[in-house]
C-alpha cells in the first residue's frame, strides 16, 4: 500500500512543458502585476517621496531641541544631558511637539535636469514590487506547492506570511527611528552663522533616496535572520545547540555585517546590530521549538510502531 503523502505528490506531477506552461502563465501575471504597481506608484510618486521626508522633518524637531537646549546656556552636567536626551524620545515618539526648527533642514535639492525623474522611477519601481508582492507571493507559492507535500506546504505558509512582517517591522525600524537619528546627526554638523561662516545641509533628492533605500533594504533584509535560521532548523543543517555555542561569532558577523551595509556613522550600525542580535537568540529559540516538536514526532511514531 503506497502512503498518502507520495500519492499527494504523484497526483501533481506533469510533464516538463506542462510544467513550462504554468511557468509562463505564472511569470506573466507577475509582470502585469508589477506593471500596474508601477504606474499606480509613479502617478502618485510626488506623495510617495513626500512621505518618505518625514524621518527628516522629524530629524529637524531633534535639532530643534538639541538648539533650545543649548540656548538655556549653562555647564555641561549629567542631568541636562539626560533631560535632553528625554526630551528628543519624547518628539521622535510623537508624545511632544517639536519646537520651530532653526533654518531650513529640509531643503532638498537636485543638480542635474532629470534626476528627480529618475529618482520617481526608481521610487515607482520599488513602490510597485512591494505594493504587488502579494500577488508575487501567491503566483510563486502556486507554482511550487504542487511539488510539496502536504506537510511541507504546512511548513511552508508560515514563512511566506513571516518574511514580509519581520521585513516591515525591519522597515518601519529604520522610518520611525534609524533615519530621524541619522538624519539629526547628519543636520547637527552644520556651522550656522560663526564668525560670518554659514554650512548648511543641503543634500540631493537622489542621494537621500539612497540612504533611504539602502537602510530599508539592510533593515529588511537582516530582519530575516529567524526564518533562514528556522528553514535550516527544518532542514536538520543546524541546531540550537550549535547556535547557542557560536553566539559570540554571531555577535561579532553581526557587527561587521552592520559596519558594512550601513551608512558610516556609528548610531546605524548600532540601532542594527542590536535588534539583529536579540533575533539571532529568538532563532536559536525558535529551533529548539521545531527540535522538541520533532522529538516529540519521532517518540509517538516509534511507539505506534512497537
Amino acid at each position: 500500500m503506497s502512503d498518502a503523502p507520495d500519492d499527494d505528490i504523484e497526483a501533481s506531477r506533469a510533464p516538463l512543458l506542462d510544467h513550462l506552461v504554468e511557468l509562463r502563465k505564472r511569470l506573466i501575471i507577475c509582470v502585469i502585476a508589477l506593471f500596474i504597481g508601477f504606474i499606480v506608484c509613479f502617478v502618485f510618486s510626488t506623495q510617495i517621496f513626500t512621505l518618505l521626508l518625514h524621518p527628516f522633518n522629524v530629524a529637524s524637531g531633534l535639532l530643534a531641541v538639541r538648539a533650545q537646549e543649548a540656548k538655556g546656556g549653562g555647564a555641561f552636567d549629567v542631568v541636562s544631558a539626560l533631560t535632553g536626551a528625554k526630551n528628543m524620545f519624547l518628539v521622535l515618539a510623537g508624545l511632544r511637539e517639536a519646537p520651530p526648527a532653526p533654518g531650513n533642514v529640509t531643503h532638498l535639492v537636485f543638480t542635474a535636469p532629470l534626476e528627480f525623474f529618475f529618482t520617481k522611477v526608481k521610487l515607482s519601481a520599488l513602490g510597485g514590487v512591494a505594493l504587488t508582492f502579494p500577488v508575487l507571493a501567491q503566483q510563486v507559492y502556486a507554482f511550487v506547492a504542487p511539488g510539496l507535500y502536504k506537510r511541507e506546504r504546512r511548513a511552508f505558509l508560515p514563512f511566506l506570511i513571516a518574511s514580509p512582517v519581520l521585513f516591515g517591522l525591519g522597515a518601519a525600524m529604520v522610518y520611525f527611528m534609524i533615519l530621524p537619528f541619522v538624519l539629526w546627526f547628519a543636520a547637527s554638523q552644520q556651522i550656522v552663522e560663526v564668525s560670518g561662516i554659514s554650512v548648511n545641509l543641503l543634500p540631493k533628492v537622489s542621494e537621500y533616496f539612497d540612504l533611504v533605500t539602502t537602510l530599508l533594504m539592510a533593515f529588511g533584509l537582516c530582519f530575516q535572520l529567524p526564518v533562514v535560521l528556522t528553514l535550516l532548523g527544518l532542514a536538520g543543517l543546524v541546531t540550537s545547540k550549535m547556535l547557542m555555542a557560536g553566539w559570540r561569532y554571531a555577535v561579532v558577523a553581526v557587527v561587521v555585517v552592520a559596519a558594512i551595509i550601513t551608512p558610516p556613522d556609528p548610531i546605524s550600525q548600532t540601532l542594527l546590530s542590536i535588534p539583529i542580535i536579540g533575533l539571532y537568540f529568538l532563532s536559536i529559540g525558535c529551533v529548539w521549538v521545531i527540535e522538541r516538536r520533532r522529538g516529540k514526532e519521532d517518540s509517538a511514531r516509534d511507539v505506534a510502531v512497537t
